[in-house]
């Protein structure tokens, strides 16, 4: 899945965004937070699939795509998707939205690999243009979302990399066009063997400073992402993401006590978008800033 760039720029010309994820640099969605005044959108037709998602306050939508029409009394929690390539030719926010995320994914957003480990057959994928009064799981995605939003983790690209791929498998299940049955319970999700996390762990650590992926951590595992994941939580007790995490702190303390290296250059080989980011995450999970962590060695413990 490559970038992600979002069409809100030409669609929502009457509101204000609040938040990007942008500079974040994640692959496979695009998160934006607008409020939204009263007034009329311009008609488009996407390249991405949009997901959005009412976060506070109430509103009243009539839209129209692909010839249907839809007229939304929006409460917190209300669900509009728009699939890519699906004209909209008529938006009017007759009541403004206050708080309003907006989940990018990727116009194909389903890829054949991912389609097929889910029981999928790829030509059936057509998702509906919909307005869902409340789906609970895509708004506990849209909560993880927020939450590395608003504080950024050092694995946080892992982590929506996670994010966009479930969340793309519960569309295709419950939002597609034809009827696609949800896969029987897996029973035969087992712990990786020694020899495959043994060889994930070293290229884990390997690879602290590039920006790993699930995909990338999967293929040295010789597994699917979706299996891969599942296995690695198994076998660890954490998730991938994680895993990662604690890996990047362990190694960003060792370079704080054992090298002069600028705090900036350690908190971007440590996954983080800035080093104001990379303060908050450590003060968050240590005590203190890294400088004053790094200030320790010039004091040794007796």
């Amino acid at each position: 899945m490559g970038q992600v760039l979002g069409h809100s720029a030409g669609k929502y010309v009457t509101g204000r965004m609040l938040q990007t994820s942008c500079e974040r640099r994640w692959s496979n969605l695009l998160v934006e937070r607008w409020t939204h005044a009263a007034g009329e959108l311009p008609p488009l037709t996407p390249r991405d699939t949009e997901v959005a998602v009412l976060l506070n306050g109430h509103s009243l939508v009539d839209r129209v795509g692909s010839g249907m029409r839809q007229v939304t009394h929006g409460q917190p929690g209300t669900v509009w998707l728009c699939p890519s390539g699906i004209t909209e030719e008529f938006i009017n926010v007759a009541e403004p939205l206050q708080d309003c995320l907006h989940i990018f994914l990727p116009g194909q957003p389903f890829e054949d690999a991912m389609l097929r480990d889910l029981d999928v057959d790829p030509k059936r994928v057509e998702l509906r243009y919909e307005a869902i009064a409340q789906d609970l799981f895509i708004n506990q995605i849209a909560g993880q979302i927020l939450q590395e939003l608003n504080h950024e983790s050092s694995s946080g690209r892992l982590l929506m990399e996670a994010l966009g791929l479930a969340l793309s498998a519960h569309l295709v299940h419950k939002y597609s066009a034809a009827d696609i049955r949800q896969p029987a319970v897996r029973h035969a999700d087992k712990p990786l063997d020694a020899r495959r996390l043994a060889r994930v762990v070293e290229f884990i650590r390997g690879n602290l400073d590039a920006e790993l992926t699930v995909t990338q951590m999967a293929s040295v595992a010789c597994m699917s992402a979706a299996h891969f994941a599942r296995s690695f939580r198994l076998a660890t007790g954490t998730p991938p993401h994680e895993f990662v995490s604690h890996q990047r702190l362990a190694s960003a303390k060792m370079r704080l006590l054992s090298e002069d290296t600028q705090i900036g250059e350690i908190a971007l080989a440590a996954g983080f978008s800035s080093q104001a980011n990379f303060n908050k995450a450590f003060r968050k999970a240590v005590g203190v800033t890294p400088a004053q962590f790094r200030a320790r060695k010039a004091f040794p413990a007796t």
